[in-house]
């Protein structure tokens, strides 16, 4: 697959505080603005996105003067920001002057001509909007006073992208993310649902009938078409979840799928084949198609196979007939080699791949996938992590480095001796990690936040008691499930970091790939047409296995059929949102 990529993300940020990059902000809504017109130039600063030590910003610099080639713009912060990341300019940064260059594909502004460029940097206290910017040394008068309420519509002016016929780095830079006009829909119409009802989504093509679709459902012709009218002039990501291998999740009963063990053919050519034949479309060839490829397959093959406690006799079967690596494999050279598609492997999440018998087992397994039935690690852009899971984004009140009386939290029964304690430090492991195997060095990482949130009254405000490492641990964790292997429809779960692009280093994008409100599998036994079976995981009143230490589910009660529409979850992560609603 042909692809330009930048340096390495990573070594900018180790190294001298330089920042170059692809793209800008997505979705995101701004909190702040500051522009106005003046001669020679105009300078629109939108903070996109905060937290409490952080926050995203998007710039948009027009040019109201004579034509120029290349530009520099010039502001000074008031506080302590920094500008930590990138994208779309050179950005360095003194003291509190902040300079960012154009590179070579955006330098030229005619009269009247724009460019934009983002970051994300850290602050502590007040982050004022800069008072003065300057376009190639010019002032540009910014003194209209920033609206209280924040824009609802994100900026107008798409910023500039990569020259024709490249691969952008991180392909939600400088990019709006698809709508799903039925996922909307179904949120809008629940009490509350219309502040998330314009968040991106991921499209499931979990069984062959759904490339087609129905006269009730969307199929993939109308899903692409429908954003080819969303994308309008600017740059648009579509996201794909591509979840139909032959004897699906071997290790779970609720989300089994349509195709048996063995039938590898049928995958090839009713699935696989069909999806690559429609991307492939020259119509299509605007889009950023980002593929989530087979979500919860190859870990299944390190952790629940025979040798291990929590081996099943169906993983055993897909690990002996190869077909879950054929099969991805197969999928990355089909959908890899179509100029416009991104593919973003499943890697599990920490609270299943993160102990040491797991962590290197499962890269080298993704290698493996990655280079079969004729594959390349060219084909694989990134990785993603925590799809339709619950594991928290960041643990702020323990570190795994930890100790309490002289006692690693390690060996607390939450952390049970794994490595990483939140999602965020165990991407970037995993990241490095497919790295060192060869994976490219510009490997993206997407996280799933669309549900681990766990906000609400639950939610603890300092580390808990240091009694023991178990009080220490349970008192502060975001995390409130019974058991890190707690999966179905999970009680007190919340939505949580709306999508957003390039929001740490090594992370293309928090995304909602699980579109919240779906249901993880049904409470007790429904029958359906869909292969999809009943997994005590899901029923509230079981008391576990040695998946989740035996412990109880944790899971609603009431839950209809994986994938069909769920109220009462719904409603749970509305109200247990964090950051808030």
């Amino acid at each position: 697959m042909n692809r330009t990529r930048s340096t390495s993300r990573t070594a900018l940020l180790a190294a001298l505080g330089l920042v170059t990059a692809t793209g800008a902000t997505a979705t995101v809504l701004g909190a702040a603005t500051a522009g106005a017109a003046a001669p020679g130039c105009k300078v629109d600063y939108r903070i996109t996105n905060q937290w409490n030590t952080g926050f995203g910003a998007d710039v948009t610099v027009t040019n109201t003067g004579d034509p120029v080639a290349s530009w520099t713009v010039e502001w000074s912060y008031a506080g302590n920001q920094q500008v930590t990341q990138g994208w779309n300019a050179t950005i360095t940064q003194s003291g509190t002057a902040v300079t960012a260059k154009s590179l070579s594909y955006n330098g030229t502004l005619t009269t009247g001509g724009s460019a934009s460029f983002g970051f994300n940097g850290s602050h502590s206290g007040t982050n004022a909007v800069p008072a003065t910017f300057k376009l190639n040394g010019v002032t540009c008068n910014t003194t209209t006073t920033p609206p209280t309420d924040p824009p609802t519509t994100p900026p107008t002016t798409p910023p500039t992208t990569p020259p024709a016929g490249s691969k952008a780095d991180n392909p939600y830079a400088g990019a709006k993310v698809y709508v799903n006009p039925e996922w909307s829909a179904k949120a809008a119409a629940e009490p509350g649902g219309t502040k998330v009802a314009n968040q991106p989504t991921g499209v499931w093509l979990d069984r062959i009938a759904a490339i087609n679709g129905s006269a009730t459902s969307m199929g993939l012709r109308a899903h692409l078409d429908e954003a080819l009218k969303q994308k309008g002039s600017g740059e648009l990501v579509v996201q794909l979840v591509v979840y139909n291998l032959p004897g699906r999740d071997c290790a779970a009963l609720a989300s089994n799928g349509e195709l048996g063990p063995t039938e590898i053919g049928r995958y090839k050519t009713e699935y696989i084949d069909p999806i690559a034949a429609i991307l492939a479309d020259p119509k299509y060839a605007g889009l950023r198609i980002v593929t989530t490829v087979e979500i919860d397959s190859l870990p299944n093959l390190v952790t629940n196979v025979s040798g291990r406690p929590t081996a099943t006799a169906n993983c055993d079967v897909m690990k002996a007939n190869g077909n879950y690596v054929t099969g991805v494999g197969y999928a990355l050279r089909k959908l890899g080699s179509i100029a416009n598609v991104y593919n973003y492997v499943d890697a599990g999440h920490h609270g299943w791949l993160g102990w040491d018998d797991n962590f290197g087992a499962s890269a080298e397994l993704f290698k493996q996938a990655a280079t079969a039935e004729g594959s390349t690690v060219a084909n694989v852009h990134g990785f993603i992590v925590n799809t339709a899971n619950y594991s928290a984004l960041k643990e702020d009140h323990f570190g795994i480095g930890d100790s309490v009386n002289g006692v690693s939290v390690r060996q607390s029964k939450w952390v049970d001796w794994n490595r990483y304690t939140d999602e965020l430090s165990y991407a970037q492991a995993m990241r490095a990690k497919l790295v060192s195997l060869g994976f490219d060095a510009n490997l993206g990482m997407l996280i799933d936040t669309s549900r681990n949130g766990w906000g609400g009254a639950a939610r603890p405000t300092a580390p808990g008691a240091t009694t023991n490492v178990d009080t220490y641990v349970n008192g502060g964790r975001y995390d409130r499930r019974i058991h890190l292997g707690n999966w179905c429809n999970q009680a007190g779960a919340g939505l949580g970091e709306r999508p957003q692009a390039a929001p740490a280093a090594g992370i293309d994008a928090y995304v909602w790939m699980k579109p919240p409100g779906e249901s993880d599998g049904a409470s007790k036994e429904i029958p359906n047409d869909e292969g999809k079976g009943f997994d005590r995981m899901c029923d509230p009143t079981y008391t576990g296995n040695a998946r989740n230490g035996n412990s109880m589910s944790g899971a609603l009660p009431d839950a209809p059929v994986s994938g069909h529409w769920f109220s009462a979850q719904f409603q749970e992560l509305l109200k247990n949102a964090h950051p808030a609603l």
